[in-house]
């Protein structure tokens, strides 16, 4: 095609498909506008907070993963999939308190910038001096039209408050940009699939692309069916949630009384977190499908957020409990099965990954994606900033999976350089090059 877009309009007015749904035929190769032999690589970083407990995190011994502790039990099943990164530390320091710093510094490996915002008795400050490391990959893969995609990436979150601070951002766009997560499931479905003015009107948008798929699919070889039928399976499930989650709330508020006003984000949200989770990581998987991006992030609460777990028994805020000292063992019991919960959906995102197969390619996505699951905190009561959480699934990096990695006090820039070389696109430092002198890391391929 030598004018890609004469031709996709073109391809419209002969097959009277809408224009909504043109994206999704955009990544099949049967179509001619993407390349079969084209590896993708994807990265996934995924944000909890207020540190782990490190007895029940790390494993014990360096070398082959044989088993692992308490919170990453559920990984159980892709423990040949997992690298555990020890002893990688956030360097930066300068201004803001640890929690600021430490989501703040996290993907962007630099200083904030000095402001107004107050934390604790530290200085006060404001968003951090560089891009982060999803962006910058991002904006490399955009940059090239081989690795092109709809959106680039995408920014998902659960329960993220709507005010913006330094504690509620981990994704910059470049020096005092900081990337705002979309919160909503249905916001995110209208982005990605179209203006979808209230959910009622979601069953419409879907029946129109499973009538789109029908003209298509007599020009599709039969991978690009198969795959076509697969998406259309997504969507339909998503629905499915979409509309269980709204026939509940209706019937939560046919009470009989008038319910009373909550303050955003305190009892009714937060409730709703699990099914939040299932129907962010749900829409993930099925944009990566797609091809609308192959960068993601997902970012739970907030650096210092405070979620009641009460679906696990939990009634306490998360980052109350994470100030309690090791000697209080019923919040060192609460806090082991937050983070717990927290490791069960990144197996989730995991199990959804691997059990779909690789579009135009081999194996399955998980294959070819990397989920980095990360922390602002190595220890929330202590706020340090060592040993600063990274475990890594998956194989989109192409790095050595299945073993567990003790390092001594090494910049967390380092993997930062690693990721970046491992998507394609190396660069001699990232964030502070004051922690890039020693290059990538060793030992990870």
């Amino acid at each position: 095609m030598t004018n890609q877009n004469t031709s996709r309009r073109e391809f419209l007015r002969r097959t009277g498909i809408t224009a909504a749904a043109l994206p999704l035929f955009m990544n099949l190769s049967s179509l001619g506008w993407a390349s079969a032999t084209t590896k993708r690589k994807r990265l996934v970083v995924v944000f909890t907070p207020n540190g782990v407990i490190p007895e029940h995190f790390w494993p014990d011994a360096e070398g082959k993963l044989e088993s692992f502790k308490r919170i990453l039990q559920p990984l159980d099943p892709f423990r040949d999939q997992t690298l555990t990164l020890h002893g990688l530390c956030d360097k930066i320091r300068g201004d803001g308190d640890g929690h600021m710093r430490g989501i703040g510094c996290l993907l962007t490996g630099i200083e904030l910038f000095p402001g107004d915002i107050q934390g604790g008795s530290d200085t006060p400050a404001g968003w951090s001096r560089g891009i982060s490391i999803d962006q910058h990959i991002k904006n490399k893969l955009q940059q090239d039209t081989s690795t092109q995609t709809r959106f680039g990436s995408l920014e998902f979150g659960v329960m993220v408050p709507d005010h913006a601070d330094t504690w509620t951002r981990m994704s910059y766009a470049g020096p005092n940009q900081p990337v705002a997560p979309i919160n909503d499931p249905y916001q995110m479905f209208d982005k990605l699939y179209g203006q979808v003015k209230d959910r009622d009107t979601i069953a419409s948008v879907l029946d129109d692309l499973s009538e789109d798929f029908r003209k298509v699919e007599a020009l599709l070889s039969a991978e690009d069916r198969q795959l076509l039928q697969q998406h259309a399976s997504m969507i339909r499930d998503l629905e499915k949630d979409m509309r269980q989650e709204k026939e509940l709330a209706a019937t939560k508020q046919d009470l009989g009384h008038a319910v009373p006003e909550m303050p955003e984000g305190v009892e009714r949200e937060n409730d709703n977190m699990p099914q939040l989770s299932r129907m962010q990581i749900d829409l993930m998987v099925n944009a990566f499908a797609a091809d609308f991006n192959r960068i993601a992030t997902l970012q739970y609460t907030n650096s210092v957020g405070g979620a009641k777990m009460n679906w696990i028994g939990v009634d306490e805020g998360h980052h109350a409990l994470s100030h309690e000292p090791d000697s209080n063992t019923d919040a060192y019991e609460k806090l082991t099965k937050i983070n717990t919960w927290f490791c069960e959906q990144i197996a989730y995102l995991s199990k959804r990954l691997a059990e779909t197969p690789e579009p135009g390619g081999e194996g399955s996505m998980l294959d070819h994606t990397t989920i980095i699951w990360t922390n602002e905190l190595g220890k929330g009561n202590s706020h340090t900033l060592n040993d600063i959480p990274f475990v890594l699934v998956g194989g989109g990096l192409g790095f050595k999976m299945g073993q567990a990695i003790q390092l001594k006090k090494v910049p967390h820039n380092r993997l930062l350089l690693n990721i970046a070389e491992a998507m394609g696109h190396p660069t001699p430092t990232f964030g502070n090059p004051d922690y890039c002198a020693d290059g990538p890391l060793t030992g990870l391929v």
